[in-house]
């Protein structure tokens, strides 16, 4: 990682802020909106976007210039990516687990990235007995974008749009991984939502189950669980070192918990590990005190 600049698309053109849509040159501004919503794409719209009118793209265009890349972005415990020394079946089935048409890849860890797979580039040459040669992951790399999280989305959009990259590495100061984001979740801020048939209905981060009993999404903010519950989890010593609730399960229990382990809280409360696999807890049930105590008076 340390060899690529961040900002620099690897064997591409160099990501400055020149032509940026949000700076004060008012004339690139115009060119670049011009030519985004010149008035055949807006027709083509219609066509192909139902309940989606062009006032509404107007609003959300607005809404989207004040965004930022990691308002939008994959978190990084969310990125799926394969390793470059990865076998045929190996990235095949990260491929179907996924369901995406794209991943990044990786020398060692994330931070160490090397490029981007298309599924296509692998069916076309691996598929169907297509080839008889080892299979080579590098051979086919594609360039990755990499952007810092304070990025502005309409930036990115012209970045991704003059480079060809539809896929972008977010980088924080240190030039780690922090997460991941592709010009689909750009275009949804404009039209809306782009789902197809293999997409699913999106999973609630928190949802009650039974008075002081619920069932939550390990990625979901610390800080969003502690409103939902009204009760403060995470002792303010530690507020620097946890951020998520599936993070503070791994801090109280001293390791990564398996699935149907229960995690105990100072407070009384207790974390069921409901989901999770050898890297990453997926949902945890959360039981606070008085709840235990209402199923015990019974």
């Amino acid at each position: 990682m340390n060899d690529i600049p961040v900002g620099q698309v690897p064997g591409g053109p160099s990501l400055s802020t020149e032509g940026d849509p949000d700076s004060p040159d008012g004339a690139t501004r115009q060119s670049f909106f011009s030519r985004l919503f010149r008035r055949e794409v807006l027709d083509e719209a219609d066509s192909r976007l139902s309940g989606v009118r062009h006032a509404d793209l107007a609003v959300n265009l607005r809404h989207m210039r004040g965004l930022r890349v990691d308002d939008v972005s994959v978190p990084r415990a969310d990125v799926v990516a394969v390793a470059n020394d990865a076998s045929f079946d190996e990235v095949v089935a990260a491929f179907r687990e996924s369901e995406l048409s794209r991943l990044p890849v990786y020398s060692e860890t994330l931070d160490q990235p090397e490029g981007l797979v298309l599924f296509k580039d692998v069916a076309l040459r691996y598929g169907f007995g297509a080839s008889l040669e080892p299979f080579d992951l590098r051979s086919m790399l594609r360039p990755l974008l990499y952007v810092p999280a304070s990025m502005r989305l309409t930036t990115l959009l012209q970045k991704m749009q003059s480079a060809h990259i539809h896929m972008a590495l977010v980088i924080d100061e240190y030039g780690g991984v922090d997460g991941l984001v592709t010009i689909e979740d750009v275009l949804e801020q404009i039209v809306g939502d782009i789902s197809d048939e293999h997409d699913e209905a999106e999973v609630p981060l928190w949802q009650e189950e039974a008075p002081g009993v619920y069932l939550a999404q390990a990625r979901m903010d610390l800080d969003e669980a502690e409103r939902a519950v009204g009760l403060p989890l995470l002792d303010p010593s530690l507020a620097e070192e946890v951020d998520t609730l599936g993070g503070l399960v791994i801090r109280l229990a001293g390791r990564l918990p398996i699935p149907g382990e229960v995690v105990a809280h100072p407070a009384g409360h207790e974390f069921e590990v409901v989901d999770g696999d050898a890297r990453r807890l997926e949902r945890v049930r959360v039981r606070l005190a008085s709840a235990r105590s209402a199923e015990a008076a019974e």
